[in-house]
């Protein structure tokens, strides 16, 4: 089957490496495409343009939960873009961000009443970062400044995320531009201990520990934020962290928990 579009050939087109992909090897990539380009989906299944089908194991880009083409999901699409497809969060509101934002806020734990929606996951860590440091501003603790993330972490491809991030080729290249006064937590993925674990593993989750160790070292009034994933794909659950927090927080009033 020809995907082609009048004249348009995409297969040249990615073979010309005219369109570069983040986190990909995009050489790679452009030298055989075909395998690797999906031109269709419905439920958990890509099909590339060579007709094969791909078992979606990320969830897109763990934004499809539901699955591809739900039609419930595209009639609701459909409705609200013929509605009003686009309106500013600049100055201006409407209906549908309302009732989601207070939807979400009424399934979130106490105390968690105010929704900011985002982009992305890259926009959204990097706003969870700003107001973390413009909330202890406007407290008059401008001296919490520090932030503590985690080694292999992954917070999206914005200055601030791969700062509290943890991935090495990312701080290589871009540390020059990097957020200063971050630190890391060791990750406790030791493949001799952990591999092939069925649940949560019995070992690594002394690691979090760490946060008790690099609050003492920084010292708690400089500390605006610890930023972890709770439940990391490669690196499992660490619980004791926000227990940790929540321990800090009693003697440092305002140190976030992202």
């Amino acid at each position: 089957m020809s995907h082609a579009t009048g004249n348009f050939d995409p297969m040249a087109t990615a073979r010309e490496g005219t369109y570069w992909q983040p986190f990909t090897a995009n050489r790679r990539l452009s030298a055989n495409p075909a395998p690797r380009t999906v031109v269709e989906a419905q439920g958990a299944y890509y099909k590339t343009i060579e007709g094969n089908r791909l078992f979606d194991t990320l969830s897109g880009l763990w934004c499809t939960p539901l699955g591809h083409a739900h039609p419930l999901i595209a009639e609701a699409v459909k409705t609200q873009v013929e509605t009003l497809d686009f309106a500013p969060s600049f100055q201006l509101t409407h209906p549908g961000a309302l009732q989601l934002a207070q939807r979400i806020a009424t399934m979130a734990p106490d105390g968690m009443n105010h929704v900011f929606f985002a982009n992305s996951g890259s926009e959204a860590v990097d706003t969870a970062l700003k107001v973390a440091l413009g909330y202890h501003r406007i407290r008059n603790e401008g001296n919490r400044f520090r932030m503590i993330g985690r080694e292999r972490g992954y917070h999206g491809v914005g200055f601030g995320g791969m700062s509290v991030g943890g991935i090495v080729s990312n701080r290589k290249m871009f540390a020059a531009g990097m957020m200063p006064g971050v630190d890391h937590l060791r990750h406790p993925y030791v493949p001799e201990k952990v591999a092939f674990s069925r649940g949560q593993p019995t070992w690594g989750a002394e690691m979090a520990d760490d946060l008790e160790r690099l609050v003492a070292l920084h010292d708690a009034s400089t500390i605006a934020a610890v930023i972890v994933e709770p439940v990391q794909g490669q690196q499992a659950c660490w619980c004791r962290l926000w227990a940790i927090c929540s321990a800090c927080a009693k003697f440092a009033r305002g140190m976030a928990f992202c």
